[in-house]
Formats: C-alpha cells, sequence, structure tokens
C-alpha cells in the first residue's frame, strides 16, 4: 500500500483503488476493463451477458426516454450559491441534461427476467428479481467506484435499461434494500402484467475528478407481456415525482474512502422508460412459408392488431404497489399516513399520532444515503421490530413528513388547523430526524432525535440516566426496548388528555 502511495499518489491510488475491486493491489483484465473501454471506446458483449442467446428473429420492442434533469434550486446547497463547492464537483450533474439513448430497440425476449419464477404464484405475492445482498449487518458498499461491475442474470435487462438514461447505472445500490422485486398485477390466460420496483443509481463523475452517485428514490413501473415471454404488450419505467423531493446525492472531497463527503436532495421532475407500442416481428411468415420483412414495399411498417386482454384476475395498482414496499420495507406493515390524513384519522378513532419528520424520505432508496441518524438506521432496525410494529399498530396512527413539506404547509394559510399542525412538529425538529408523539390536535408530548436515540442504545444499559429512559429487560435489543420505552412513555402522558 505504502509502495503504492509513492508511486502513484493520492489521486493516482484512488483511481487504482475504485478498478481493484477485490484489494490484492493486482489488476486482472476484467478489472481493467472499464479503462479499456474507455481508451479504445469498444465494448466487448460479456458472455456472462445473458444466460441463452435470444432469438434474432423473435419480435422487437422500441422504448423511448424521456428525461428532465434535476432542478438545482432544489439542493438544499443552492440556498447560499453551492458556496464552498467547487464546480467540477457538479459538472457531471450539470452536464446531465439528457438521456444518454433516446431510444433503444430491443429483443421481446430480453424481458423474460420479468417473468414470475412458478406459474401459481397469487396476485401480489412479491418475488425477487434482483435479491438485495446488503442489510444492517453487512454494511455498504464502497463510494470510491466510477464503473458499474459486469451485469450478470437479470441484471441485464435491468441494465440495458437505465443506460438508456446515463452510461454508468449500478443496478446494486451501496445501501440496503438493493435489487429489484416485483408481484402479479393481473392475470389472463396467455398474459401476466407485473409491477416491479428497481432500486438503483448512477456514477455521474469520471476520473480525474471524485465520485458522484446520484440515487433516484426508486424506480417502479409496470410490464405487460405473455407468459412465455414472446410478446411484451406494453412497457413503462420511471421515477415517482410525487414528493417534493426525490433524489439523493452524495460527493467525495478526496481520494481516499475515508474522505469528506457532501450529502444532499433534490428534485428531479422526469425519468422515465416507455414502450412506443407492442412490440413486433422483425420476421414474418406468408401462406406459402416464406419470410416477409415487417416492411411493405413502400418501408412503412406493417401495421398489426392485437387481441384486447382480458383480465381474469386483478388487483389495484396502488396494492400491488404496496405490496412491494413492504417487500423492501418490512416496517411498512402498518400504513404510514399522509401528516394531515393521520390526524384526522387519530381523531376519529381516538388514538395518538407517531410521526417521524426527516430531512430526507424514510420510505425511499434515497433516504439510506442520508447522515448518520438518519431514517435508514431507524427502518432497518427499530421500526420493523415485531414488537414495535404490534403496539404502533394497536395504539398510534403512523405517519412520516419530509420538512421541506411541513415548511410549505407551515405556510399555507388557507387552512389554519394544518399551517398549526406543522407549526408545532417543525419546533420539535433537529436535523436530521425527529420522532415525535402527539395527540390529535397536534399537541407534542414526547419527542426524541435519532441521533440522540442511537446515542443512548449504543451505550451500555448502566451508563444511560435511567431518568432519560430505562431499558426493559423483556428485549435484548437495546434499540427495540428503547423505542418501545419511548412509545409507552407518549401513552402514560396522553392519559390525562384522551379520557372522555
Amino acid at each position: 500500500q505504502e509502495l503504492a502511495l509513492k508511486s502513484l499518489g493520492n489521486e493516482g491510488l484512488f483511481l487504482f483503488s475504485s478498478l481493484d475491486t477485490n484489494k490484492d493491489l493486482y489488476l486482472s483484465p476484467e478489472e481493467f476493463k472499464p479503462i479499456a473501454e474507455k481508451l479504445t471506446g469498444v465494448a466487448p458483449g460479456s458472455e456472462s451477458e445473458e444466460e441463452e442467446a435470444p432469438d434474432p428473429h423473435g419480435e422487437t420492442l422500441n422504448i423511448v426516454a424521456k428525461f428532465q434533469p434535476l432542478v438545482m434550486e432544489t439542493m438544499t446547497k443552492s440556498k447560499d450559491g453551492f458556496l464552498g463547492i467547487s464546480h467540477v464537483a457538479l459538472s457531471g450533474l450539470r452536464n446531465w441534461t439528457a438521456p444518454a439513448a433516446p431510444m433503444s430497440v430491443l429483443l421481446a425476449r430480453q424481458f423474460k427476467a420479468f417473468l414470475p419464477p412458478k406459474n401459481n404464484l397469487e396476485l401480489g405475492d412479491p418475488w425477487w428479481i434482483i435479491p438485495s445482498e446488503l442489510n444492517i449487518f453487512t454494511g455498504y458498499l464502497s463510494n470510491n467506484r466510477f464503473y458499474p461491475p459486469p451485469p450478470k442474470g437479470k441484471e441485464v435487462i435491468i441494465h440495458k435499461l437505465l443506460s438508456m438514461f446515463h452510461p454508468r447505472p449500478f443496478v446494486r445500490t451501496r445501501f440496503a434494500p438493493q435489487g429489484a422485486v416485483a408481484c402479479l398485477q393481473a392475470s389472463s390466460s396467455f398474459y401476466y402484467s407485473i409491477a416491479f420496483r428497481i432500486h438503483a443509481e448512477f456514477q455521474l463523475n469520471e476520473p480525474p475528478n471524485f465520485p458522484f452517485w446520484f440515487s433516484p428514490g426508486q424506480f417502479t413501473g409496470y410490464i405487460v407481456l405473455s407468459k412465455d415471454s414472446s410478446h411484451v404488450r406494453d412497457f413503462r419505467l420511471f421515477v415517482p415525482n410525487n414528493r417534493s423531493l426525490n433524489v439523493d446525492m452524495e460527493w467525495l472531497y478526496g481520494a481516499s474512502e475515508s474522505s469528506s463527503m457532501e450529502v444532499d436532495i433534490g428534485y428531479l421532475p422526469q425519468m422515465e422508460l416507455e414502450s412506443t407500442g407492442p412490440s413486433v416481428p422483425s420476421v414474418i411468415h406468408g401462406e406459402d412459408g416464406q419470410e416477409l420483412h415487417s416492411r411493405d414495399p413502400s418501408g412503412e411498417p406493417i401495421q398489426f392488431v392485437f387481441e384486447d386482454i382480458s383480465w381474469q384476475q386483478e388487483i389495484p395498482w396502488q396494492e400491488a404497489a404496496h405490496r412491494l414496499e413492504v417487500a423492501m420495507y418490512p416496517f411498512k406493515k402498518i400504513s404510514y399516513l399522509p401528516f394531515t390524513e393521520a390526524f384526522e384519522r387519530a381523531q376519529a378513532e381516538k388514538k395518538l399520532v407517531h410521526s417521524i419528520l426527516l430531512w430526507g424520505a424514510l420510505d425511499d432508496h434515497k433516504g439510506s444515503c442520508a447522515p448518520p441518524g438518519s431514517g435508514r438506521t431507524l427502518r432497518e432496525t427499530v421500526l420493523e421490530s415485531s414488537p414495535v410494529l404490534a403496539l404502533l399498530n394497536q395504539s398510534f396512527i403512523s405517519s412520516w413528513s419530509l420538512v421541506k413539506e411541513l415548511e410549505e404547509l407551515q405556510s399555507n394559510r388557507e387552512n389554519e388547523f394544518y399551517s398549526k399542525l406543522a407549526k408545532l412538529h417543525l419546533e420539535k425538529y433537529n436535523f436530521p430526524v425527529e420522532m415525535i408523539i402527539c395527540l390529535p390536535n397536534g399537541t407534542v408530548i414526547h419527542h426524541i432525535n435519532a441521533n440522540y436515540f442511537l446515542d443512548i442504545t449504543s451505550m451500555k444499559p448502566e451508563d444511560v440516566e435511567s431518568s432519560i429512559f430505562s431499558f426493559s429487560s423483556n428485549f435484548e435489543d437495546p434499540s427495540t426496548a428503547t423505542y418501545l420505552q419511548f412509545l409507552k412513555e407518549g401513552l402514560q402522558r396522553a392519559q390525562p388528555h384522551l379520557q372522555p
């Protein structure tokens, strides 16, 4: 390591390390491949790309990419004019103004990866297209990387699709939950409608610049395809844009894994792939069995007429999306309602509101990249533990909100009650995450900051002031025990206010 540093210098060793995936201080041909492709401009096909060679005479599907770049003014750093941030650090982001490939033609058979693993799955039962290999115990993958590893198996089609947006998609994210999950939304005699959710990210910079990670909250969408995958009727993949922030960004400031890192969030108006129509045969056979081209003598495509699909079983899109969300995030086994709806439900059911106020989202992949003490740690530990889920389901109405959204709600004077609810929450907020328990009228009766919560749960029980929280002997996990205690103390403090 010292010799390498002496030979290459900091920046050189940083680039070398980003390619040396097994950290043996030698570059194999496979590890050197991204640089070879960059210098030669030639990208040879990987032998591992397809498990089976698709039929070149099979049907083809036209896909178009629609992309509107990140709105720079939505980034937190924009408020002070990106003071102290070098122009070079953001160059990859600023220069990404259009999709890398506005249109692509893919073979229908390549979408076989989206098919369910067996035929007798119930509607809404999730399966993993790309399983997540990370969890709270395995940690996360290196930030010091520029070039994605070669995709294998079912990763290939997803990599091809995401490459239409940008040339460097990472199909497996650095943080959990990784991968892609799917479920049946509808089924007929010959067709499936499949809903899916993908967690992936992009590397926007190349050497000599330092890495810049761009992590959309999620990619979701659906595909309607025949059960033998020979025909794709419809396809759509997109980043949801219904919340005010939907992308996390991280960039390094030095030539090592331990270098300082900046984190920000922003809003991406559009990132979408859509089929222009059903897949069509590239070759047609006439009545005599002779091959005909799929265009008439004038060069115009032959018009195909497709039968309507009559679905025998179907569930709403919202239900399918929720099933995928729970597969990625077990803490969503209980409902997290929108902010104002949670208070209306609490009023009707005479329950307390368990509210989480965050800088970044709780149920998007981007929330996983926020600072320590953020939603990622909460959702992967206490919020998905069975005792906490049981108590929240029994006694609370849960909600999570972005700080930005509550700031907008507070300044909106059209509904004074909602404005007051937001104000009471924001008064208790401390960066990056605040857990709050309040009455249906918005009065806060208990709250704790996530950083403080993680600090005290990482200490030995005897070192924690007993007046703050007491550990329960019924649960070995101090995080679960402490969060249960937090919820129970909230219930206790609320008793005088909830008496009929």
